[in-house]
């Protein structure tokens, strides 16, 4: 398969401008409105994540966006502060009180949804 363009990544949420708020204002992002009411998001300088309208989105059930953080603690913190609210499991992926799942040989991470309900993460590699 030849590309004419680097692979990009994309989702539906249910009210963009709720988007545009979440992810530009709250996570920091760059984002761009786009023609036809699409969001464009620049995860670096050449990776973009196009968010687009859904009248009758279904939130996933898995995480579709992952950032990858150097500091799960304070990540969590700051984005709590701005009121990002954490999930928090029990049952074979267990979370800490801050939504933070530790250990089991994989990433620190923690998971949280955007205003659409689509499930987001932030993680780190172990420190173990």
């Amino acid at each position: 398969m030849r590309n004419a363009a680097p692979p990009f990544s994309s989702f539906a949420v249910n009210d963009i401008e709720a988007a545009r708020s979440f992810y530009g204002e709250t996570l920091g992002m760059q984002v761009s409105l786009m023609s036809m009411g699409i969001l464009e998001m620049k995860m670096d300088s050449e990776t973009p994540v196009i968010v687009y309208p859904k009248p009758d989105h279904e939130p996933a059930t898995y995480t579709v966006l992952n950032f990858p953080v150097d500091d799960i603690e304070q990540t969590v913190d700051e984005l709590t502060a701005k009121g990002v609210q954490f999930e928090h499991y029990d049952g074979e992926i267990k979370t800490d009180a801050k939504g933070i799942a530790r250990g089991g040989g994989g990433p620190e991470i923690a998971w949280f949804k955007d205003p659409a309900g689509n499930i987001l993460s932030v993680l780190t590699e172990s420190a173990t």
